[in-house]
């Protein structure tokens, strides 16, 4: 029973304390946008329409950041819930781009999933993050083919070995995430005295 309620209370810690690794990521990521939405758009309406998912994303993070401040941290539903809306914003941007020369596998924000991935990689368990990899890897993917396939504008080149490269790192990512969250886990058993173990 012990062993329970201290993975239990493990778990818990690990939204508690690592809700803020996300919330930061999310940070990075809105700058990020920023830069690139300024660095990439040729007119006042590519500017327009690319600051819509920068705000969207940047509501989410007050509410969350507002949350925490008020001592009524994020749930793991909740964080996850914010996380899949994290890609599916990105992923619209890489589909949907105003400039049809930088949609699918030409879209400069497709680096925007890297820290996603990452920082919940840092705070969810291995079982959770290995969903939300997958789930990352297969939302860019298939926007780079839907990009490619059917919403191009003329003859487009769709290169393989570059999207497998991409899709390749983004999985390390989620892996090197899971591989520090692991030795983070068994440094905190240690010091409270309790058997190592491997989750």
């Amino acid at each position: 029973m012990n062993n329970f309620r201290s993975t239990v209370q493990e778990a818990a810690e690990d939204i508690f304390f690592g809700q803020v690794v996300i919330n930061w990521a999310r940070w990075f990521l809105i700058a990020g946008g920023i830069v690139l939405v300024l660095w990439s758009a040729n007119n006042v309406q590519q500017l327009i329409i690319g600051t819509i998912p920068v705000f969207a994303l940047m509501a989410v993070n007050f509410y969350l950041h507002g949350r925490q401040l008020a001592e009524k941290p994020a749930n793991p539903a909740l964080m996850t819930v914010a996380s899949l809306l994290d890609v599916a914003v990105i992923t619209m941007v890489v589909v949907m781009w105003p400039e049809p020369e930088q949609r699918g596998l030409s879209s400069p924000f497709f680096v925007m999933y890297y820290p996603l991935v990452m920082a919940f990689a840092f705070v969810m368990r291995p079982v959770f993050t290995a969903v939300y990899t997958s789930l990352v890897l297969i939302a860019y993917g298939g926007a780079c083919v839907l990009a490619t396939s059917f919403l191009s504008t003329g003859e487009s080149t769709f290169d393989l070995e570059t999207l497998l490269a991409r899709l390749v790192t983004l999985g390390a990512m989620g892996g090197l995430g899971t591989y520090y969250w692991r030795i983070q886990r068994n440094r905190r058993r240690v010091a409270v005295g309790e058997q190592v173990t491997q989750n």
